[in-house]
């Protein structure tokens, strides 16, 4: 027997032991039912890489709503629709308040902040962040105004354009940063910043990363990953880019502190760790502050803007919506400025689905007449009055819910509406040449690019 034929049989020999060590595992773990996994791989040879929620959809109707699934070595229960996913995160909030760690966002935020965190880093965090930024106004009077005042200046940039086509990404990612800004850095940007424009081109880029199989790899084999050449290399450091950009406003924020006067979530997070500076256990420390300021500055841009981008492209898609919903505002607003009491009278302005996490319930079609559909009936009852849906939950549910739930409903209520005001909306080759499909959705559900074009009205 040569050479060739040993090392054969020897490497054939340690796949099957890996096959039987394997198998013998999974027999003794009482897990929920699922498709059948490979060592090393688990189900990925299956898995749909660019929209993983459907092969779960599909595979539930196998095995159920509540299912073991294997992304690599990793082992995932998954949760399918909303009865499940109501009683884990609602009735059983307590047993699912961890968070399962996220290789590219640890390698991040190497564990801090308020996104990956857990036990009681998070429970600090998360109060002293709902706390200060209710303070500073979100979901009231005041943080309503900031965003009246927003929606002048996208309007006035979009008038710019003079009904030609562009790309509304940046555009949409200006206005909605410019809101957080004011809560968490005291200010906002100009729309011809270009440093500015820059960090918005990485935080897509990261959304971007995440969402794509590259970025799924990266999740599920980290080790590896990390010796291979690609566009996680590159991300990582301009992603740095974004922590020099925080670390200079904190900088800036300690030269003129004032403990007894306040102006934004820095501020107070400075005061809370100048407070606790001498205690060894305290969760108010430089790095928990940068990350958590990272995670405010990126989530309140990305992904309302990334909705409200969306949002526009269903309505150039279905124009008979977009005059329908201009019609029911120009009958209740008229030209004054939107508010969020004026909400209950606009039945037809409803939220896209933003995150694929919670696919399964906003898709369920036990709890929506229509839900693959973009239809606003969904939301409506014989009357045509607005009735609520529980399994309308783009922002979670449970102890875990989006922090900055409130502001994302009022930015996306008030821009949509002031923008309706004020332009039709289409776009280049018509409503047909829309495909409203995602482009990506995994860690976040990514609408394809597409051209503008606002008509004053």
């Amino acid at each position: 027997m040569d050479i060739f034929n040993t090392l054969f049989l020897a490497g054939l020999v340690v796949v099957l032991l890996v096959v039987v060590r394997w198998k013998s595992k999974m027999r003794r773990l009482p897990l929920p039912p699922g498709p059948l996994a490979l060592p090393l791989l688990g189900n990925l040879v299956i898995l749909n890489k660019r929209a993983p929620f459907k092969s779960f959809l599909k595979w539930s109707k196998t095995y159920g709503p509540v299912m073991t699934v294997y992304l690599g070595p990793q082992r995932v229960v998954v949760l399918v629709g909303y009865d499940a996913v109501k009683e884990a995160l609602v009735d059983q909030a307590d047993d699912f308040v961890g968070r399962a760690s996220i290789a590219f966002m640890h390698r991040v935020m190497r564990g801090y902040g308020l996104v990956i965190s857990n036990g009681d880093r998070w429970r600090q965090l998360r109060r002293f962040t709902l706390t200060t930024l209710r303070d500073f106004g979100m979901g009231r009077r005041k943080i309503e105004h900031w965003i009246q005042e927003e929606s002048e200046h996208l309007r006035n940039s979009l008038k710019v354009t003079k009904s030609a086509p562009f790309d509304p990404t940046f555009y949409l990612s200006r206005a909605v940063s410019n809101v957080i800004c004011a809560l968490v850095f005291g200010q906002r940007f100009s729309y011809e910043d270009n440093n500015l424009l820059r960090l918005f081109q990485v935080i897509t880029a990261i959304l971007r990363f995440g969402s794509s199989p590259w970025g799924q790899a990266y999740n599920v084999f980290p080790w590896l990953m990390e010796h291979l050449p690609g566009r996680h290399q590159t991300l990582f450091s301009e992603v740095e880019e974004l922590k020099v950009f925080i670390v200079e406003k904190i900088r800036t924020h300690e030269e003129s502190l004032d403990p007894d006067n306040p102006r934004d979530f820095i501020d107070c997070f400075l005061i809370r760790l100048n407070q606790e500076k001498d205690s060894p256990e305290t969760e108010f420390h430089y790095d928990n502050m940068v990350s958590t300021v990272l995670n405010l500055f990126v989530a309140g841009t990305e992904t309302t803007s990334t909705t409200i981008r969306y949002a526009l492209m269903l309505l150039i898609k279905y124009t008979h919506i977009q005059e329908q919903m201009q019609k029911e505002i120009d009958t209740v607003i008229g030209k004054r400025n939107p508010l969020m009491q004026d909400r209950k009278a606009l039945p037809f302005t409803g939220y896209g689905d933003n995150s694929p996490a919670q696919h399964s319930v906003l898709k369920d079609e036990g709890m929506w007449d229509s839900p693959w559909t973009f239809n606003p009936n969904n939301f409506l009852d014989a009357k045509g009055k607005f009735r609520n849906n529980p399994a309308f939950l783009p922002f979670s549910a449970g102890k875990r819910s989006c922090v900055g739930e409130s502001l994302a409903r009022m930015e996306l209520f008030m821009f949509i509406v002031s923008l309706m005001q004020h332009f039709t909306l289409s776009s280049p080759g018509g409503p047909d040449n829309i495909d409203p499909t995602p482009e990506l959705s995994s860690f976040g559900n990514l609408p394809r690019m597409y051209q503008l074009i606002a008509t004053p009205r």
